[in-house]
């Protein structure tokens, strides 16, 4: 078999990274080899492969999904918000410069189709099937001609094409309809069914309009997954993540007479790779939230300043917002503070960034004695090492250089008392490492908190992905995805012509 299948959505967030990451794992059990692909991802979470190639998390999730190692063929190209209208754009694991939006929807974009085309046949030239995932809706007819994600790439691999919608949204009929009738015959040709997506309730009452869906656009629909909760799998639009709001809380409360450990995480603006906090969520007794106001950090046993695209944005924003000054009362109290990449530049004393924002000289909350210059060549490595006398492992993406003036080491970075910094992404998901570091919260917190010994996030991870495999194997028509898979989109689907109801 040397097959493969996009999954569309019919809206961003309808589910297609999970469901892509299902399929994956639904197949790989089976015994099929099989890999990720999406031509075009927009995320500020973002992955460092082992060949040195910056790809998106999401896509990095769904080979762990797929049981293979992620490569930058998965993710050819990657755009980086730097702002509403600029995005870096991520070449094969590698910057090749900023572009405003519009320039790049021009001509660029299309110069980009090849290279896109040719790493989906490389995966597919060493694995039995190839996943592909699109981005936002094929039906965004005014990008259409520019098209490397969607029913560009499905129309010139000859993918058949299954949609994804959201019912917890609403209004999932009428997208599945709208999507199907504004694509041009062509496009038509190879959407072969549609997914409904996070159902609550008795299918048999949605029945009905599954089969009316069947007589108006002659496609039927594949499957209905049932909204499942708790599923912790890597987001993929920073975007959107400017305040997440949500808590997350571990499931498992802590020991009688124990504390809870409670962590906030500042919402800084491009906010970047804020999957780092979640093997702290995963912890029994741990609670974490993304916060906007200096009152919110008064309880907080931990504050992190996570990464971010834009350093200079993120210490303006905490300037403004009053949390510089509530995060450098927290250090002159001993109260902790951990700094990851960009939050982590942002603690130091100064800055020198003639890249990023063009800022140049720019002064640091100086809770840290570095001082960082932006190079142009961005840091892109999988750094390994000790620290609080257990192995870390992490990964790092970053345009600045810090030079550390003192305090003790850390990683790459320092300490000095309570606050931490490091440009290690990843390190909390090393199990000793994250225990001993919560254990040393809390007692510069005078907590009593005490890790779970046996908190293991590669477990965890795994256990959500085999959740999702479940999802597609008890709830999807397997026998016609594994026959789209295989054959191709079948012939004869009609056309949807608009107004067509």
């Amino acid at each position: 078999m040397s097959g493969g299948l996009l999954v569309a959505g019919t809206t961003s967030d309808a589910g297609k990274s999970v469901v892509t990451a299902g399929i994956c794992r639904w197949l790989v059990r089976q015994g099929v080899k099989v890999a990720p692909f999406k031509g075009q991802n927009m995320s500020l979470n973002s992955f460092v492969t082992r060949e040195g190639a910056e790809i998106g998390r999401a896509q990095a999730m769904q080979a762990q999904a797929a049981r293979v190692e992620p490569t930058a063929l998965m993710n050819p190209v990657l755009l980086k918000p730097g702002g509403d209208r600029s995005s870096q754009v991520v070449l094969r694991g590698r910057p090749i410069g900023e572009m405003s939006a519009r320039g790049y929807h021009g001509d660029r974009q299309r110069e980009l189709f090849e290279p896109v085309m040719a790493c989906l046949e490389e995966l597919r030239a060493t694995h039995d099937a190839v996943i592909c995932e699109g981005a936002g809706s094929p039906a965004e007819i005014n990008l259409r001609r520019t098209d490397i994600v969607n029913m560009g790439v499905a129309r010139a691999a000859r993918l058949p094409v299954v949609v994804v919608g959201d019912i917890d949204r609403g209004g999932v009929f009428a997208q599945f309809f709208g999507t199907t009738a504004l694509l041009a015959p062509e496009d038509q040709e190879l959407v072969a069914g549609y997914l409904v997506n996070k159902f609550r309730g008795d299918v048999s009452l949605l029945q009905p309009g599954l089969d009316m869906l069947h007589r108006l656009t002659g496609r039927p629909v594949h499957g209905v997954l049932p909204y499942a909760h708790g599923l912790g799998i890597d987001e993929e639009d920073g975007l959107r993540v400017s305040l997440r709001g949500a808590v997350r809380e571990s499931v498992v409360a802590p020991p009688v007479g124990r504390d809870l450990l409670r962590v906030a995480v500042c919402a800084v603006p491009l906010m970047s790779n804020f999957t780092d906090v979640d093997a702290l969520a995963a912890e029994p007794g741990v609670v974490v939230r993304f916060v906007d106001r200096p009152e919110e950090l008064a309880d907080a046993d931990l504050v992190v300043v996570p990464g971010t695209r834009g350093t200079v944005r993120a210490l303006d924003w905490l300037r403004t917002r009053g949390l510089a000054d509530a995060l450098a009362r927290r250090a002159a109290e001993g109260r902790p503070v951990l700094g990851v990449c960009g939050g982590f530049q942002a603690l130091g004393e100064h800055i020198d960034d003639e890249v990023e924002s063009r800022a140049g000289a720019v002064p640091g909350l100086g809770l840290l004695p570095v001082r960082v210059r932006f190079a142009r060549e961005k840091t892109l490595a999988r750094p390994s090492g000790e620290a609080l006398g257990e192995a870390v492992e992490g990964y790092e993406i970053h345009h600045g250089v810090a030079e550390v003036l003192g305090g003790e080491p850390f990683l790459d970075g320092c300490r000095v008392g309570a606050v931490w910094g490091t440009h290690w992404h990843g390190s909390l998901e090393s199990d000793g490492f994250r225990r001993a570091f919560l254990g040393e919260v809390a007692r510069q917190s005078g907590r009593r908190f005490v890790p779970a010994p046996d908190t293991c996030f590669g477990a965890l991870r795994e256990e959500q992905l085999d959740r999702l495999g479940d999802l597609v194997e008890e709830h999807a028509d397997t026998g016609a995805l594994l026959r789209l898979i295989e054959q191709g989109p079948p012939a004869g689907l009609p056309f949807v012509p608009p107004g067509a109801p």
